[in-house]
């Protein structure tokens, strides 16, 4: 480890320092929890948090990785996890930095198969040279599997079909659940015990993961290894791989080539063809195996100057900034929405529509007012006018007129003194009721 002058270090030197010692020491591991905080920014990539009970740790997923996964991880979602430790440099939080993510019940049955078989080719169990040779004249078959099973028919079917002579000794057991490993194992032990058999073919029809997983056994493999007779494998289908292939003497694909691999017919060089094929398989596969640990150990190496991890932490940095940004953005326009809203309620307060709706209400309690006050005014009106006339009627000259008395008068004016008038004037007499025209004939003035 490098260091400064009396080992003060700056926060950039020991958090790369660290992480070398993070992913150095470390590497590679599998993880299982519960998924929280999952987000898939525009880059691409993915940031979550996975969790247990107790604890939690940051994860990252770049582009390049994620797009193998076959689903859409969610929160609360369980899952297994691979992935190299490290350090997230400018912040100085340590994190996952994932290769793989299944979910949690077939990741962890393909974990444990991945342990198991980097644990037995470490031991030596699938190596070439501890294989023990097929007879070349084979008279009896030991045939391990269920004895109601179709693994069974199709093999006596093939054997009756190629070769007739050929013995069959069945072992019966179980060929699946809890307890079908140990009962496997037992019917080993007990072909070693009687050594009846020229082979033993350990065999059953296809399944899931978990239908054959009773043949992924550490002691069921080290059974097939220090047994003394050879082992054919035969679990399942073509493109089922169990540890029992690895550790035997030969795979056969399926539970009737298994049958035809041990008996000869006038093909007898393609079924050794076939045999060399299988070692081959079983040799590349071991070859693959130690190459795989080596590149594991070159990786480790590797990422402690790779490049390309300075450029997924400025990414992760920038998807960081970015989250960031938009969460300012939200608050900031969630801001500006409530100072809108508050504004808006103030000038409703301050509207001149609210002045005129109150200025409208007035002027029509003024109206009424006035209405109320014009009826008033005029009844008192017609009351005095009333009054009035009633006075004027009083003293009308109709009212004298009423009581008996007439009005006379000339053309030019009413006749007051007998002296106005003249013999021969005409006269008008007014009565209550007509009007008489008459000619002075006599005055008199007594």
């Amino acid at each position: 480890m490098s260091a400064t002058k009396n080992n003060v270090y700056s926060v950039s030197q020991l958090n790369s320092e660290v992480r070398h010692i993070l992913e150095g020491q470390i590497g590679k591991i599998w993880l299982n929890g519960e998924i929280s905080n999952f987000s898939a920014p525009s880059s691409g990539h993915w940031y979550l948090t996975l969790k247990d009970a107790h604890s939690q740790v940051r994860c990252a997923m770049f582009k390049g990785r994620n797009q193998s996964v076959r689903f859409k991880p969610v929160n609360g979602q369980q899952v297994l996890i691979k992935g190299a430790i490290s350090v997230y440099e400018p912040r100085g939080d340590y994190q996952l930095l994932l290769e793989s993510m299944l979910p949690a019940g077939d990741g962890l049955l393909a974990q444990e198969f991945e342990a198991l078989k980097l644990k037995l080719a470490a031991e030596g169990l699938f190596a070439l040279e501890t294989k023990r040779p097929i007879p070349n004249n084979i008279q009896r078959i030991g045939v391990i599997t269920s004895a109601t099973g179709a693994a069974l028919r199709d093999i006596l079917h093939v054997l009756a079909r190629r070769d007739p002579s050929i013995e069959v000794i069945v072992y019966p057991t179980q060929v699946q659940g809890a307890t079908a490993s140990q009962l496997i194992c037992q019917a080993i032990v007990t072909a070693n015990q009687r050594m009846e058999v020229d082979v033993l073919l350990l065999t059953r029809g296809g399944g899931s993961l978990e239908d054959l997983w009773c043949f992924n056994s550490e002691h069921l493999a080290n059974e097939i290894y220090n047994s003394a007779l050879p082992v054919v494998s035969a679990v399942g289908h073509e493109i089922d791989t169990t540890i029992c292939d690895y550790v035997a003497d030969v795979r056969a694909p399926t539970p009737s080539a298994g049958a035809e691999l041990l008996s000869k017919d006038k093909g007898n060089k393609a079924e050794k063809l076939l045999l060399l094929l299988s070692r081959l398989q079983q040799g590349m596969k071991h070859y693959q195996l130690q190459q795989y640990g080596r590149l594991t150990q070159l990786s480790h190496q590797l990422q402690r100057h790779e490049p390309q991890r300075k450029l997924q932490q400025f990414e992760q940095r920038f998807d960081e900034m970015q989250m960031r940004l938009e969460n300012a953005l939200k608050h900031k326009l969630s801001h500006l929405t409530l100072r809108h809203q508050q504004l808006h309620n103030s000038l409703q307060q301050r509207s001149p529509i609210n002045t005129l709706i109150l200025e409208k209400q007035r002027l029509g309690y003024l109206i009424e007012r006035f209405n109320d006050a014009s009826k008033d005014y005029f009844k008192q009106a017609e009351s005095r006018v009333a009054q009035a006339a009633h006075k004027l009627d009083t003293v009308s000259p109709l009212a004298t007129l009423s009581r008996g008395y007439s009005i006379t008068s000339t053309n030019e004016h009413v006749v007051e003194n007998a002296n106005q008038l003249r013999n021969g004037d005409v006269i008008h007499t007014r009565l209550k009721q007509g009007k008489i025209t008459s000619t002075v004939t006599d005055i008199s003035t007594k």
